[in-house]
């Protein structure tokens, strides 16, 4: 989220400093899953609709970082395909199909949800996985976290507006005032964002009053990289929390795991070794293939689960820009976009949904 802010920002003219605690891209975004999953299309609601245009737009707005920088982001609107095990799930995948018709549209573009009895394609999923058929939708992508997190970079260290400092911890922050302590240095600003993932919100909790409960979490996700001679055009494969995610360069990708307590936020651990043993289950052409790194991070997730951002209410040049969870690769773009815009004091209700408001936060913690 921050790397974007930093990237508008960039193309505004704005003076910006981007400062990261350790290098860029070294928290929850650099991992490896990079699955780009639309809710479903049931239920229409403003919050479906803004993470729909997200979704369609960042196939465009990664485009263009590719042209500047000439690196790959790794993106590709693969589809997913979701396993039926119970027939009663064929029935209601039937109905979301009729939603996707109604929503997923973008201008000319349609978007679809079918529902088949067999898999597409020849040896990517275990038939014998949906007694009851399969969904395959179209609207999903997927991207390689690093390989964006790289571009990024390179757009911005290259960019005429945009200094960076990575491994430069902030000491304090004074929204009050405007000033920042880095590395025993103050310096002043007129607006800050933080988008220090779940770090945030322990910040946020103490320049804001009258909270009940934390504002947000840390929550632990692992995930494991396998070799595998496969075709990374083929759709991400999702069943009961679990992602397998092929990947350009023989690479595929499984997680994840999602804890709210550990001992250790960076190690893995048996966990992984299920989900990687259930993916080995599902799909015929992993079951030998090895396992070439494994990962685990920790994601930030808000009280009320949805992104959090907006300007702090008790603090207005302090401008929030975190959460997410699992959303955040699909949305980060579309919410920079948003922080900037608030920076720049441009009316952003069209923008973002209500309830990703930092006052639609605050006040469930205040409850």
């Amino acid at each position: 989220m921050g790397l974007w802010a930093a990237v508008h920002a960039e193309r505004r003219g704005m003076k910006t400093l981007l400062v990261d605690a350790g290098r860029l891209g070294g928290g929850a975004s650099g991992g490896l899953l990079g699955a780009l999953m639309p809710h479903m299309p049931d239920r229409w609601s403003e919050k479906k609709q803004f993470q729909f245009d997200a979704l369609v737009s960042l196939e465009a707005d990664i485009g263009d970082i590719e042209a500047a920088t000439g690196l790959s982001a790794g993106y590709r609107r693969s589809g997913r395909l979701i396993p039926l095990p119970k027939p009663h799930l064929r029935k209601i995948a039937l109905g979301h199909s009729e939603d996707a018709k109604a929503h997923w549209r973008a201008g000319v573009r349609c978007f679809h949800w079918h529902v088949l009895d067999r898999p597409p394609g020849d040896g990517w999923i275990d038939p014998a996985a949906g007694e009851s058929g399969f969904v395959y939708d179209t609207l999903a992508a997927r991207v390689a976290p690093r390989s964006l997190v790289a571009a990024l970079a390179a757009f911005l260290r290259a960019a005429l507006h945009v200094r960076i400092l990575e491994n430069a911890e902030i000491t304090s922050l004074d929204p009050v005032r405007g000033t920042v302590s880095i590395g025993g240095k103050s310096l002043a600003f007129g607006r800050a964002i933080l988008a220090a993932g779940y770090r945030s919100f322990p910040l946020l909790e103490s320049l804001t009053s009258g909270l009940q409960k934390p504002l947000g979490q840390a929550v632990k996700g692992q995930a494991a990289l396998l070799a595998a001679d496969v075709d990374p055009g083929l759709p991400t494969i999702f069943r009961d929390g679990l992602y397998i995610v092929a990947h350009e360069g023989g690479h595929v990708a499984i997680g994840s795991t999602s804890e709210n307590s550990f001992a250790d936020p960076f190690s893995t651990d048996e966990q992984l070794d299920a989900l990687i043993e259930a993916a080995r289950d599902m799909v015929p052409g992993l079951r030998d293939a090895p396992v070439i790194e494994r990962w685990a991070g920790l994601r930030p997730k808000a009280i009320d689960r949805d992104p959090m951002v907006g300007a702090h209410p008790e603090n207005q040049n302090l401008i929030a820009l975190t959460g997410g969870f699992k959303v955040s690769f699909g949305l980060a773009h579309r919410l920079a976009e948003a922080a900037i815009c608030i920076v720049s004091d441009v009316n952003t209700e069209f923008l973002l949904p209500e309830s990703f408001a930092i006052s639609n936060h605050i006040a469930v913690s205040s409850r």
